[in-house]
């Protein structure tokens, strides 16, 4: 189903490319036999789409995954990769760069920015969280919480301050794009999914443990603390490089695994794949519609996500399902 919906979001778009002409450009660049494409179809198909469709894919798979283990760890539905504050983090440094130019941050281009705000605002909360060298999750959480509202106000005021003709790429931005994926920009968030996803999976048992509450992950040999820290690391690391490459898309992260865990149940060596790879398909979905929809203008991909996310949650609440 991947492959399918990938070739189909590679074919689709403002110029429509047929089946076999997609698989032909694929299977020449592959090949290295490139050379006797039509430079149109081989512009369109290998140097724009498929590297846009790939950063979809990857971003979608990161913010489920990150989701999953979030929501595992806390043991609240609620949890989304961005409730320690890690986008609002992000969305400082690129507004920043956006409204003043690059030489108000050091001459960082925008993804950069974005990627330091963040993980300035992670060290922030984890050095909030401490107390006598020791956190709780719960502190974390507050902490996120308490310092992405004052980044939101950083961003609010930088905001203002830019010209009426930046507003427009500044909220486009905010909500999310794979507009600007190119195959340069690929790498660090693959590595990132690759190794974060790996990790992760090897934590499944002691997520699993983790669900049916502190003590019973003790008795099997968790160490909670430690445990907790390294997925909370995990988790907005991963965050905060989606968020440095495709802005803050939200919805992802919060209703993929909940998709999820009503078709493969709740143990996380089932869900945390599962809702990887359901979360790339449906951000290559989502990308899809957003540069189709109102072609050749696009749209954010949240608007979207939003418009999937909300009716999704309040029929899950009405649910037998949502209600146990």
């Amino acid at each position: 189903m991947t492959v399918v919906v990938a070739l189909l979001a590679i074919g689709f778009g403002s110029v429509n490319i047929s089946a076999d002409r997609v698989i032909a450009v694929l299977c020449a660049n592959l090949t290295g036999r490139a050379a006797g494409l039509d430079p149109l179809d081989q512009q369109i198909v290998w140097e724009l789409r498929v590297p846009r469709v790939l950063m979809a894919a990857v971003v979608g798979a990161s913010l489920a995954l990150a989701g999953a283990a979030l929501q595992g760890l806390l043991r609240n539905p609620l949890a989304d990769p961005y409730i320690v504050g890690v986008s609002s983090g992000a969305s400082l440094g690129a507004v920043l760069v956006m409204s003043f130019g690059s030489g108000a941050l050091f001459g960082l281009s925008t993804p950069a920015a974005a990627f330091i705000g963040a993980l300035v605002l992670l060290l922030l909360v984890f050095a909030f969280a401490q107390r006598s060298g020791s956190f709780t999750d719960i502190r974390l959480v507050l902490s996120g919480v308490a310092l992405g509202y004052v980044a939101m106000a950083g961003t609010s005021f930088a905001q203002l301050q830019a010209e009426p003709g930046q507003v427009r790429g500044i909220l486009f931005w905010m909500m999310g794009s794979v507009a600007g994926a190119r195959w340069e920009t690929l790498a660090l968030p693959t590595v990132a999914l690759l190794g974060a996803g790996a990790w992760l999976l090897i934590q499944a048992r002691g997520l699993n443990a983790l669900a049916l509450g502190d003590d019973d992950a003790v008795a099997v040999g968790v160490d909670l603390r430690r445990f907790r820290l390294g997925l909370l690391l995990v988790a907005a690391l991963l965050t905060a490089v989606t968020v440095a490459v495709a802005g803050g898309v939200g919805f992802v992260g919060l209703i993929v695994p909940h998709a999820v865990r009503m078709l493969v149940g709740a143990d996380h060596r089932r869900l945390l794949p599962v809702s990887a790879l359901s979360g790339a398909v449906f951000l290559v979905l989502v990308d899809l519609v957003a540069r189709t929809i109102g072609s050749p203008n696009e749209y954010p991909l949240t608007i979207f996500t939003a418009l999937v996310g909300g009716p999704f949650f309040l029929w899950l609440m009405r649910s037998p399902e949502g209600r146990s």
